[in-house]
């Protein structure tokens, strides 16, 4: 059967990359791209591509409708920094968005659909170092209760309609080729087009502020590796820890300095995004994705800088 893949969320900074992955596996014409407005992009012109509302039933249904996908992704999310200023807009897209796409999953019998949540699940009393699968979940967002309760909802469409839907707790995501979204871990990008545009660069979190984080590349691979997974070796449906590099803005700066020797970092006193920082595990077990579908990660600290930096250089 020739797999039709919708992924809707397909402008921000997963999905960018994901599209092209997708479409280099499947073929352009089997993956169509999907978002509220049109890319200025590639993806936009290398396959079919649908305006999509996930909080408009109407339209989301047509679209499902007129395609019959197989594959669902759903990247549409408001993130932990932006949530914390339009709360009620976060819980609304991040919820109704979900619960639109798992009936639209059990209506149109979707073979598998990818949602993915975050280590912003996790709270201010959960273990912080190797936070493991199964820990106590006390998030104090609004992003990070709002994936919270998406997982109890995918475990439960799972478990009561047969819905395969798979998951990742994202940590902290670094990547060139497209502008973060509006989370906690942004810094982590900002910074590489700071060093490279002005040789300094001034971070919102401070020195010592340790947070998993992961290169894209490794990302995509991993959704793509546990999408393609055999079912039966899956036992958690609500969602997977995976573990990046941890590491402190003080260190990242120290790996940009081996290759800008000038590269300066100062630290922002009082911004809101470090509580949230706070509240987030510092490490993270993730030994079930491990075992259960053979995930290892590839890029380390040095090896993301250096890459970064290099391919950063090209687009400048």
């Amino acid at each position: 059967m020739t797999e039709k893949i919708l992924v809707i969320g397909a402008n921000g900074q997963i999905g960018t990359e994901l599209v092209s992955a997708l479409r280099n596996i499947y073929g352009a014409d089997s993956v169509i791209a999907s978002d509220i407005k049109s890319p200025t992009y590639a993806i936009r012109h290398t396959g079919p591509f649908e305006i999509v509302n996930v909080l408009d039933h109407d339209n989301l249904h047509h679209v499902f409708n007129k395609h019959k996908p197989t594959q669902v992704y759903l990247l549409a999310a408001i993130l932990s920094a932006v949530g914390e200023q339009k709360p009620k807009m976060a819980w609304d897209l991040n919820m109704t968005g979900l619960l639109h796409v798992l009936d639209f999953a059990v209506e149109f019998k979707v073979k598998k659909v990818f949602w993915p949540s975050s280590i912003a699940v996790f709270g201010p009393h959960s273990p912080q170092y190797d936070t493991p699968q199964y820990c106590v979940m006390d998030p104090n967002t609004v992003y990070g209760f709002s994936k919270l309760a998406g997982e109890r909802w995918c475990e439960y469409y799972h478990d009561k309609y047969g819905v395969d839907i798979r998951s990742i707790r994202y940590p902290g995501l670094i990547g060139w080729r497209a502008n973060p979204g509006g989370g906690t871990t942004d810094y982590a990008v900002h910074i590489f087009h700071e060093a490279l545009k002005n040789n300094k660069y001034e971070c919102f979190l401070s020195a010592n502020t340790a947070l998993p984080m992961m290169y894209m590349d490794d990302a995509i691979r991993a959704t793509i590796a546990l999408m393609d997974a055999p079912a039966e070796n899956l036992t958690i449906r609500s969602s997977y820890n995976l573990a990046g590099v941890s590491f402190t803005p003080a260190q990242i700066a120290d790996e940009i300095k081996k290759v800008i020797p000038g590269f300066e970092i100062s630290y922002a006193a009082n911004d809101p995004r470090q509580a949230i920082a706070d509240s987030w595990p510092k490490s993270i077990d993730d030994t079930y994705a491990q075992k259960e579908w053979g995930w290892r990660l590839e890029y380390d600290l040095p090896k993301m800088v250096e890459d970064m930096l290099v391919n950063l250089s090209k687009v400048a």
